[in-house]
């Protein structure tokens, strides 16, 4: 890999600022995402290869609206503003920036007036997916206009001299069907990258990183969970240290149903690391009883799982190091880039002040589907790899309200009832992610011609890609009916079963 060949997105808080970073992976370019106000001492110690300036909803002509510091200009990268990003790159460098007479959401007609490098290959009228109100009137002093539409007269703008590119759409969404051929000009006709950033090369430095971090008798602790993330950590991390790798999974009372033994099975066995498990089911619904905020049920468990994980790293010796399967997802949502924090995750958000171990995180630049293609670069079997994600702190966050041994174990009898019948179907693998939850909620309902007063299971199902958005997943009637028929027939304290048909957004894929 090229480790020259990097992309930094400056986030101004638009809605598509992460799709732009997935684009760019996909075009094999390594890509990050940092806030729109980093000093300019850091953005140059970051050393871009190339910068995109992302969309937002403000307005660059409003008091406090979002602005970069305006030396970036003079880093000499190549510079691709979208939307927003544009008015901001006309509005500082002397364009003029206004309110337009129409404004334009949704798909655009455009038309190409240069097609020399960015727009090149690209139909001379194309669709482009449009989201502002605002619009370059005049493009700033050396800039050419490449594009327009029928209601904006700059819709696409370049200075060649200085690399300097703007577009008013947006070529990451899939609504612009010529988005990823734009993308792809940029960068490869512009910045010149040899699209070299591959999950194979991923591999190769993340285990040298690993290394560098670490002298050669370091030990590390890794909390293994058993699910994808953790997994795939844990199997990257052994890679570049073999046995100096301590496994350790906390039955934390909030598993599912036979969880443990399958994990003590799989990473014991077959992959002959080295592995502790801790019941420390008691110790965290003590910790969660009476308690029924989400935020707090997430903190609590984080904080918790790493006291736990501190108190084995004593009885195992030395260790210095943590591992954790935190994705990059979990870095966003927790408010650590300029997005607002949406919910705290047990492995970012919920980190105690004062924890003494350090901390591996070697996927937390991935997403999803990037983990995933690692797992099967590293040689973990499909079963894992593909299985649906699930959160750190378990059920403790699929539980509404207080958590207690007795809605746990409910829950994980329906969700045990709802996967096996999934995969029963065989849509286990077109669905992202599916899952029970139990509602805080109780309703009448009839057993054997006797009143009852019971639980409602909820089914949540979705389809992803990295699971910053999702739709629900349209579930066959004939299998609605058998997961409810089960539920309701095999567990005494179910008596009503219903469908999540939410997109996230404005929903999340989890319910707390």
């Amino acid at each position: 890999m090229n480790a020259a060949e990097k992309v930094i997105v400056l986030d101004f808080g638009g809605q598509y600022t992460q799709l732009i970073a997935r684009r760019v992976r996909e075009l094999n370019v390594y890509c990050e995402i940092i806030p729109y106000n980093i000093p300019i001492e850091e953005l140059r110690a970051a050393e871009p290869a190339a910068l995109i300036f992302s969309g937002g909803s403000a307005s660059v002509y409003d008091p406090g609206t979002p602005r970069c510091d305006p030396r970036i200009y003079e880093l000499n990268v190549p510079i691709l503003g979208i939307c927003y990003g544009m008015q901001l790159m006309a509005a500082d460098l002397g364009g003029e920036v206004g309110n337009g007479k129409r404004q334009e959401f949704g798909k655009t007609n455009l038309f190409v007036t240069d097609d020399h490098d960015l727009l090149a290959g690209v139909e001379h009228e194309f669709v482009a997916w449009m989201s502002h109100g605002d619009q370059v009137v005049t493009a700033p002093p050396g800039f050419n206009v490449i594009a327009r539409s029928e209601n904006t007269n700059v819709a696409a703008m370049v200075d060649r001299t200085r690399r300097l590119y703007g577009l008013q759409f947006h070529p990451e969404v899939i609504h612009t069907p010529g988005g990823k051929l734009i993308l792809n000009n940029f960068l490869q006709r512009i910045c010149a990258f040899s699209g070299e950033w591959t999950m194979e090369n991923f591999v190769e430095s993340s285990t040298a990183e690993i290394n560098r971090v670490l002298d050669s008798r370091e030990r590390v602790v890794c909390g293994l969970s058993g699910g994808v993330d953790s997994a795939v950590a844990a199997a990257l991390v052994h890679r570049a240290i073999g046995d100096r790798l301590v496994c350790v999974f906390v039955d934390h009372g909030l598993m599912r149903k036979g969880e443990k033994e399958a994990v003590m099975s799989t990473f014991s066995r077959e992959f002959n690391m080295n592995i502790v498990a801790v019941d420390a089911g008691e110790e965290f619904l003590t910790l969660l009883r009476g308690v029924t905020d989400p935020e707090a049920k997430r903190k609590i468990i984080g904080n918790h799982f790493i006291r736990v994980f501190e108190r084995e790293a004593d009885k195992l010796g030395e260790i210095s190091y943590l591992v954790q399967g935190t994705l990059y997802p979990d870095v966003i949502e927790s408010g650590t880039a300029t997005a607002a924090v949406i919910k705290s995750h047990h492995n970012v958000g919920g980190l105690p002040d004062d924890m003494r171990l350090g901390l591996i995180e070697p996927l937390k630049y991935l997403f999803k589907d990037e983990v995933r293609q690692v797992g099967l670069e590293l040689g973990l079997p499909e079963e894992i790899v593909m299985r649906h994600p699930f959160p750190g702190p378990g059920l403790g966050v699929r539980v509404l309200g207080e958590v207690t041994p007795e809605k746990v174990a409910v829950l994980q009898e329906a969700d045990a009832i709802v996967i096996e019948e999934i995969k029963a179907a065989g849509l286990y693998g077109e669905i992202w992610q599916a899952f029970a939850v139990l509602p805080n909620i109780l309703s009448v309902g009839v057993k054997g011609d006797r009143r009852t007063y019971a639980h409602t299971i909820v089914l949540r199902a979705v389809t992803s890609h990295d699971g910053m958005t999702a739709d629900w997943y349209p579930m066959p009637y004939d299998l609605l009916g058998r997961i409810s028929s089960r539920l309701v027939n095999e567990i005494p304290e179910v008596n009503r079963f219903v469908y999540d048909v939410t997109t996230k957004p404005p929903g999340t894929i989890e319910w707390e």
